[in-house]
C-alpha cells in the first residue's frame, strides 16, 4: 500500500463531497465503499450495519459479491465481524482464516482473501455496524491504515444516526439505534410521564465532521484545551469550603485529564487525519469509551465517566454551547436522562417542561431524588445503559409506580401508558373535587392530612393538594441546592415565604438534618464514615456546631414575628438533647428581644422518634415536648437494622408487620395518655393502605407529599375506623409475628368499599 500520510484528508474530502451529492441512500454508500477501497488500495470493502435484532447485515460491498448485499448476516458474536461489534475492538490479521473466530459466508465470495482490517462503527460508545477492508496478500495493516479507518467509521455512525439508512430495512426489520429497548430498575417517586429524552450530559451533535484546515483545526483545540484548564484551574484555586474533600479531589482528576499528553495527540491525530476539532473529540472519546465499558475494574470504569464528563465540556467550548442554551431548546414534555446529578442541577431545568427524570444510579435517599420528589415528578433509578442507548429526542416511558423505563417504545406500549396516564389524570380530576370536603373518616373521625415540604417550589401545592398544613418542612433541602451555606437572610427570607404562603395554616419546621446521606459538598464533616446513617448526623452534628444552628433558629424566630412557630429536632437519641437545644432556642429569644425584634406569639418544640432508645423513655420524652413526630422511613430501617438504600433488602421487611405496628401504636397512646399530639411523616403516610393501618393504630395526624394527599383521603372518607381499629387490636395483640397484615387490611377494604 501507498503512504497513508495524505490518504485521509484526501478521502474525507472525497467523502464530504459524496455526503453533499444527492443521492439515494444505498448509492451513496456503495460509493463511500468503493473511495475506501480505491483511496487504501484494497481489494474489498465492505459496511455490516448492526440490526435491532443482534444480527449483523452487509449493507455495501467494494470485491465481494454484489449480490450479497443485504442478504449476507452474522450474529454478534459470529465470525470476525460479530467479534468486532461485540468487542468494540479493531481486529487487524495478516491470515484472517487462522483466526479461532473466522466464520466462511459462501454467498460473498471472500474465502480468497487473506488480509483482515476492521473495525467496530462507534457512536457514545455503542457499537451500530463494522467496516472492513481486505487483501488477498499477507500482511499486517499499519497503525496509520487502522486510524484512517476508525476515523471514516466515525463518519457512517453519524449516517445511520440520522436514519439515513432506516430507508434501505426489509420492512419488520429495524436498526439498533432505533430499536426500542425497556429497563427495569428501581421505582424513586411515584407518576407516569411521557415525553422525549433530554440527556442531562447532551452528546453535542457534532455536524461539521471535516476540517479545510487543519492549522486552523489544531489552533482551536489547543485554544479550548487552554480554556478548559484555566476553568479548572480557577475552580481549585479558590479557597472557599466549596473545593475541599471528595469534590476537590474529582477536580484535581480533571485537571490531571485535561493536561494528559495521550488524549491530546490523539485529538490532535485525529484532526491532521481531516476531522474538525468537534469531531476529533467525538471520534476519541467515542474510541475510549467503547474500550473501557468492557473493563470490570470499577475504578477505571468511574474514571471513564471523568473523561465523558471532560469531553462534554471541551465540546461546549469549542461550540459555544452551554447548558443554559441546550436547556432553553427542550421539548415541552422532557424527561431528563442522568448517570447521576445533583439536586440543585435539576432545579436548572424550567419545571413546567419536565415530565421525569430516569437515573443509571440514584437511590430513594439521593438528593436528587428528594427535590424531584418535591417537585412532584416521577423517577426512577438503577437503569444500567440507559444513557449511552438514549439520543436526545428519543420518545421514552417513566414509570414510577413500577420502576420501569420504556425508551422507543412500541406503539402498543405508547397507547397502554397514555391510557394509565389519562386515568390517572381522571382519578386526579375526583381527588381535586374532595379538595374542600372534611378530612373526616366514614364515622366522623377527624384525620389532619399534611404535607410534606422542602423548597419554595412546593409551596402552591399546599392549596392545590388542600393539606391542612405543613407536618414536615425538610429546611436541609435549601442547604443541598446551594453552592455554600446559605446565609441567614436567605434563611430568613425563605422561612417568611413558607409562613406568607400556609396562611393561618400549621407548619413544623424540622431543625437541619446534615450528614448521613446527606452530605453537602462544601461542609467539611467528619470525613469518611463506616456507618454513616449511625453516625455524625442532624441534632448531633448541629450541637456540636452550635454556630450553624443559632443562625438557623434567629432566622426561624424572626421569620415567625407575630405568629406562631413549631421546630422539631431530627435523630434525638437522648432527652438531654432537647434541653441543649432548647437552651439555644431561649438565648436566641432574649437576645431579639433585647434590640427589639418582633418575636412569635408562641413556640413550640417537638422531636422526631426515630432512634428506637426513646420507645423507653416515652412518657419522659412526652413530657418534655410540645409534640413528636415519628420518622417513620429511620425508625424502621433502625428497628430492622436494614439499611433502607440497600435494594437487596428493599422488600425482605415490612412497615406493615406484627412488631412495627405494635410498636408505632404503642407511641399513639403514649401520645394519647399524655396529651402530646403525634404525628408521622415518612413513606408510610403517603399510601392509602399503610396510611389506613397507621390510623387503625391511633394515629390522627400524618404527613406527606402533595401527591399522596388526594389518595389517601378518598380512603379515609369510606373508612370505617372504629371498626377498622377493633378488628386491627384484635389482630396484633392475637396473632402471631409472621401473620400478613396486609392482606387483612386488602381484604377489609374490599368488605367495606374503602378505595385503595
Amino acid at each position: 500500500m501507498r503512504d497513508m500520510a495524505a490518504g485521509p484528508r484526501v478521502l474525507l474530502r472525497r467523502l464530504r463531497e459524496l455526503m453533499a451529492e444527492a443521492l439515494e441512500p444505498q448509492e451513496r454508500l456503495d460509493r463511500i465503499v468503493r473511495e475506501i477501497a480505491s483511496n487504501m488500495v484494497a481489494e474489498v470493502c465492505s459496511l455490516y450495519v448492526l440490526r435491532a435484532d443482534s444480527i449483523l447485515e452487509l449493507y455495501a460491498t467494494e470485491g465481494l459479491n454484489p449480490g450479497s448485499v443485504h442478504l449476507a448476516q452474522l450474529k454478534l458474536g459470529q465470525g470476525l465481524v460479530g467479534t468486532i461489534a461485540a468487542s468494540a475492538r479493531a481486529l487487524n490479521l495478516s491470515d484472517a482464516q487462522k483466526h479461532p473466530a473466522f466464520a466462511y459466508l459462501p454467498e460473498t465470495g471472500e474465502e480468497i482473501y487473506n488480509s483482515f482490517l476492521g473495525v467496530p462503527v462507534l457512536r457514545a460508545g455503542r457499537t451500530l455496524g463494522v467496516l472492513v477492508v481486505q487483501n488477498r496478500t499477507m500482511r499486517q495493516y499499519r497503525d496509520d491504515e487502522v486510524e484512517a479507518l476508525e476515523t471514516i467509521a466515525m463518519v457512517i455512525a453519524e449516517m445511520i444516526a440520522t436514519g439515513d439508512l432506516a430507508r434501505l430495512t426489509r420492512p419488520g426489520l429495524e436498526l439498533d439505534l432505533s430499536r426500542p429497548v425497556s429497563f427495569v430498575g428501581l421505582p424513586l417517586n411515584d407518576g407516569v410521564g411521557l415525553g422525549h429524552v433530554v440527556l442531562h450530559e447532551p452528546r453535542i451533535v457534532v455536524t461539521n465532521l471535516f476540517n479545510e484546515d487543519t492549522d486552523t483545526e489544531l489552533e482551536r483545540l489547543g485554544e479550548a484545551l487552554g480554556s478548559l484548564r484555566l476553568s479548572i484551574d480557577d475552580m481549585l484555586s479558590r479557597r472557599d469550603v466549596a473545593f475541599e474533600g471528595e469534590h476537590r479531589e474529582v477536580l484535581e482528576a480533571y485537571r490531571m485529564f485535561a493536561n494528559d499528553r495521550g488524549w491530546i495527540r490523539r485529538l490532535e491525530e485525529a484532526v491532521r487525519n481531516g476531522l474538525t476539532a468537534e469531531a476529533a473529540v467525538e471520534k476519541v472519546q467515542s474510541d475510549m469509551r467503547a474500550r473501557m465499558l468492557h473493563m470490570t475494574d470499577p475504578y477505571l470504569r468511574e474514571r471513564m465517566s471523568d473523561f465523558d464528563d471532560l469531553a462534554n465540556r471541551l465540546l461546549r467550548q469549542l461550540m459555544g454551547r452551554g447548558p443554559e442554551v441546550l436547556a432553553a431548546l427542550m421539548n415541552r414534555d422532557a424527561i431528563v436522562v442522568a448517570r447521576q446529578m445533583g439536586a440543585a442541577e435539576l432545579l436548572d431545568y424550567p419545571r413546567d417542561k419536565l415530565r421525569g427524570l430516569v437515573l443509571e444510579e440514584g437511590a430513594v435517599t439521593s438528593h436528587v431524588v428528594i427535590v424531584a420528589r418535591a417537585m412532584g415528578i416521577p423517577v426512577t433509578g438503577q437503569m444500567k445503559g440507559v444513557v449511552s442507548m438514549s439520543e436526545n429526542g428519543d420518545a421514552i416511558i417513566v414509570d414510577g409506580e413500577e420502576g420501569r423505563v420504556h425508551l422507543r417504545p412500541q406503539a402498543d406500549v405508547e397507547a397502554a401508558y397514555a391510557e394509565k396516564v389519562r386515568f390517572r389524570a381522571r382519578r386526579q380530576e375526583l381527588y381535586r373535587e374532595l379538595r374542600d370536603k372534611p378530612s373526616e373518616t366514614k364515622d366522623g373521625v377527624h384525620i389532619d392530612l399534611m404535607m410534606n415540604a422542602g423548597l419554595a417550589v412546593d409551596l402552591p401545592q399546599l392549596t392545590e393538594a388542600g393539606a391542612a398544613g405543613i407536618g414536615l418542612f425538610r429546611t436541609e433541602l435549601q442547604f443541598m441546592v446551594a453552592a455554600t451555606f446559605p446565609r441567614a437572610e436567605a434563611q430568613e427570607r425563605l422561612y417568611r415565604d413558607v409562613l406568607e404562603a400556609a396562611g393561618r395554616k400549621p407548619v413544623t419546621f424540622r431543625t437541619i438534618d446534615i450528614g448521613g446521606d446527606k452530605v453537602l459538598p462544601y461542609f467539611k464533616g467528619a470525613g469518611q464514615e463506616e456507618n454513616p446513617a449511625l453516625g455524625w448526623r442532624a441534632i448531633r452534628l448541629t450541637l456540636d456546631r452550635p454556630g450553624l444552628l443559632r443562625t438557623q433558629i434567629r432566622a426561624l424566630l424572626k421569620a415567625a414575628g407575630g405568629r406562631e412557630l413549631r421546630v422539631m429536632l431530627p435523630m434525638v437519641t437522648e432527652l438531654s438533647e432537647i434541653d441543649a437545644a432548647r437552651d439555644i432556642f431561649d438565648r436566641e429569644v432574649r437576645h431579639l428581644a433585647r434590640f427589639g425584634h418582633h418575636l412569635p406569639t408562641s413556640f413550640k418544640l417537638g422531636a422526631m422518634l426515630e432512634v428506637p432508645s426513646l420507645l423507653w423513655q416515652l412518657d419522659e420524652l412526652m413530657a418534655k415536648v410540645d409534640f413528636v413526630s415519628v420518622g417513620s422511613n429511620d425508625l424502621f430501617q433502625f428497628v430492622t437494622a436494614s439499611d433502607r438504600g440497600n435494594t437487596l433488602l428493599a422488600d425482605r421487611f415490612t412497615p406493615l408487620s406484627v412488631p412495627f405496628l405494635r410498636l408505632l401504636r404503642q407511641v399513639a397512646r403514649a401520645g394519647v395518655a399524655h396529651a402530646t399530639p403525634v404525628t408521622l411523616c415518612g413513606e408510610m403516610a403517603g399510601r392509602p393502605l399503610p396510611a389506613m393501618a397507621l390510623l387503625g393504630v391511633g394515629f390522627r395526624s400524618i404527613s406527606m407529599s402533595p401527591a399522596a394527599i388526594g389518595p389517601v383521603k378518598a380512603m379515609l372518607r369510606d373508612l370505617p375506623l372504629g371498626t377498622l381499629t377493633r378488628v386491627l387490636d384484635d389482630a396484633l395483640d392475637t396473632t402471631a409475628e409472621h401473620a400478613d397484615i396486609r392482606a387483612l387490611l386488602s381484604g377489609f377494604a374490599d368488605q367495606h368499599g374503602v378505595s385503595l
